[in-house]
């Protein structure tokens, strides 16, 4: 995918909603055995990268410093009219860093009221020594909206078949 055509996906302002305001994401790697894995986690999208914060042990930091090739969803919506999905591809980069990275406060915070972020804050530095801040960069995204009509190739194609077949 060319950058140009990545961009316009990700600046599709559904795409932008669900980067902004999404308190969770889909992240699939492989495990270090190979086998895929896809788990929940929360993350804050800063203009230019996904950024997903987690503790210094989790297996899946070992995973991607091997395979650092990750795709990522976000979904929104409970009906077809509402449905809203960005896929994204890229690799992973690690950082380990002492304290909590703002990132990790600034994502809890999407689902907090100030007060609760306050203490959570307080709650976390508490408790972590360290984190480890992964940073996906985008190299392939599509944005689809379901309802508004922006739909995966192969899906739009078998509709049009159909509409044409009567």
């Amino acid at each position: 995918m060319r950058d140009d055509e990545m961009r316009s996906e990700l600046e599709q302002p559904g795409a932008q909603e669900l980067l902004r305001s999404a308190p969770l994401l889909h992240l699939a790697y492989r495990g270090l055995d190979g086998t895929p894995r896809v788990i929940p986690i929360g993350f804050l999208w800063n203009g230019t990268a996904i950024v997903i914060c987690t503790i210094v042990d989790a297996p899946k930091n070992a995973a991607l410093r091997r395979r650092p090739s990750v795709a990522v969803t976000i979904d929104s919506g409970h009906s077809p009219a509402d449905s809203k999905s960005l896929l994204v591809r890229g690799p992973a980069s690690l950082e380990t860093l002492d304290g909590i990275p703002r990132e990790y406060i600034d994502a809890a915070a999407k689902t907090m009221s100030p007060d609760e972020v306050a203490g959570f804050e307080q709650a976390v530095t508490a408790g972590y020594e360290q984190m480890v801040r992964i940073t996906i960069t985008p190299t392939w995204a599509r944005f689809y909206d379901f309802g508004a009509g922006r739909l995966p190739a192969t899906l739009q194609r078998t509709l049009e078949a159909a509409a044409q077949r009567g």
